[in-house]
């Protein structure tokens, strides 16, 4: 991929173009880099937060609903853990289990010692654990 900026002091905003023979996934996945992406509505009894997918730590299932951890707290979000990942591919959220997806930018350390799977701690202390189905691609994703 080649990529070209031109400054022009009399522009009015900033303006991204691309050019490509065809759409692929490369295409696609610029296009969703490039696409801002819409808060995801969290509920706290009655009052819905509108949360930024940067500042989620983790969602997670439990007890059939869907839970997004922030640095503020616990919401629940009325989304399917499958919607969210869809939604959020573009991002650096993986999949870490059947009833979790983390947001991989969060991740403050790796525990490998234990025997076929790893530990992750996320900011603020959060501990969850990568099953043996998914841990190729969350080394994959984390470059180890």
């Amino acid at each position: 991929m080649e990529w070209k900026l031109d400054l022009d002091p009399s522009a009015q905003g900033v303006t991204v173009t691309v050019t490509a023979p065809e759409e692929n996934d490369e295409v696609r996945a610029l296009l969703a880099l490039l696409s801002p992406l819409s808060p995801i509505p969290g509920w706290q009894g009655d009052r819905a937060v509108p949360l930024e997918p940067d500042r989620v730590l983790c969602f997670y299932a439990q007890d059939k609903e869907v839970y997004a951890l922030t640095p503020e707290g616990e919401f629940l979000v009325k989304l399917r853990l499958y919607e969210l990942e869809e939604r959020l591919a573009s991002r650096p959220f993986a999949r870490t289990s059947n009833s979790e997806l983390v947001n991989l930018k969060a991740v403050t350390a790796l525990d490998l010692a234990f025997s076929g799977t790893i530990r992750l701690t996320l900011r603020g202390g959060h501990v969850c654990w990568v099953s043996r189905r998914n841990v190729k691609n969350i080394k994959k994703a984390l470059g180890l």
